[in-house]
């Protein structure tokens, strides 16, 4: 097939991206019939009811969606305290993610991202041919001062996950600050906050005085995690309105199904369901640190709704051996970790139970 000799550049060198083993896929392979599933982060409490509830009852799958999710927009700048103008909606915050680098990234530009962060920067970096630079980590988290030393003229997109997906290290307030102060104004900050209902440090970013201070700044928010939305693909970028009107020419024209967008407005809108969630996630996030430290596991400080834990083995190696037990977890030898495994929090019986396989299999 000649034609694929003439593959965009930086293609042929990607590896389609593993998503976390189904709990179908489990039980078939290993005769299983109890699966506790810890490898995707998601909500083990499900949507909203009041998400459930519309969903339930929706029927007009005849009719296109709003193609400017005109409504959702309007709850998120109200969540938000920003103008509806100030918002995209994507296909979940990886098609915002997808959609900035588009706008930006060519095989004329460069990117900025940490090593142990999220791997979809780095695949849209090389599906738009562009160089990258991948900085080394301090403590397990965004070294701010080494990706300084790498801007130059071709830096167009700065990607920062807070936390940070695998590593559950965050950045406070003031490092964002200090660091947004010492970017060139046209290089384009992309902060990542797929998982920042779960922060409870006090120092955490407030992203209103971050937009009120510079228009170079992108935020992307997700409903897969917290919202429990997963399955629906829905989240939303917002930053300066000149901004948000390029992405939006971009953008897929009806990229996000009406089903997602109602159900995305319920549970904005349940605010008891999403504090109920982080508490049972602080706990239970708590528990599973002091559990792990209780038999002498190291494991790096999460703000998140995982935690990454080292093995002192092959990483892959204990999450073969786990899924032959019935838990499924991360491994994450894709982020150059490879004595490490990642695991969501879950309730109290699945994070027991994991504890539980984790130590027979390691002692």
């Amino acid at each position: 097939m000649d034609f694929l000799k003439y593959i965009n550049p930086g293609i042929e060198s990607i590896n389609p991206y593993e998503a976390g083993k189904s709990i179908e896929e489990v039980m078939e392979k290993y005769n299983l019939e109890d699966i506790v599933k810890l490898a995707s982060n998601e909500n083990n409490s499900g949507p909203s009811p009041r998400a459930l509830k519309v969903i339930k009852y929706f029927k007009d799958l005849h009719i296109y969606p709003d193609g400017d999710a005109i409504k959702l927009k309007t709850k998120i700048s109200e969540v938000e305290n920003i103008d509806s103008e100030q918002i995209i909606i994507g296909n979940g915050s990886n098609e915002i993610l997808e959609i900035i680098s588009k706008t930006f990234l060519s095989s004329n530009t460069e990117s900025i991202f940490s090593k142990h962060a999220f791997i979809v920067y780095k695949l849209v970096s090389k599906v738009c041919g562009s160089k990258f630079h991948e900085i080394d980590t301090c403590d397990w988290g965004h070294d701010l001062d080494k990706f300084l030393e790498k801007i130059n003229d071709k830096t167009r997109l700065i990607f920062i996950a807070n936390p940070n997906n695998p590593t559950g290290t965050y950045l406070s307030h003031k490092n964002i600050i200090d660091f947004l102060n010492k970017v060139p104004k046209q290089v384009l900050v992309v902060i990542d906050l797929a998982y920042f209902e779960y922060v409870t440090a006090n120092d955490y970013v407030k992203t209103s005085e971050i937009l009120n201070k510079f228009n170079n700044v992108l935020f992307t928010k997700s409903f897969s995690k917290i919202h429990g939305l997963s399955a629906l693909r829905i989240g939303y970028g917002f930053g300066n309105k000149s901004l948000i009107e390029i992405m939006n020419r971009v953008r897929q024209p009806f990229n996000v199904n009406a089903l997602a967008q109602k159900a995305a407005i319920e549970s904005l809108s349940d605010k008891n369901y999403i504090e109920e969630s982080i508490s049972q996630n602080t706990k239970e996030r708590l528990y599973l640190c002091e559990s792990l430290s209780s038999i002498g596991v190291e494991y790096i400080p999460s703000q998140g709704n995982f935690i990454c834990i080292n093995t002192k083995i092959t990483g892959k190696n204990v999450f073969e051996s786990l899924l032959k037990k019935g838990v499924i977890v991360r491994p994450i030898d894709i982020y150059e970790m490879p004595t490490y495994i990642r695991v969501s929090v879950g309730n109290r019986n699945e994070n027991n139970i994991f504890i539980e396989k984790l130590e027979e299999i390691l002692f």
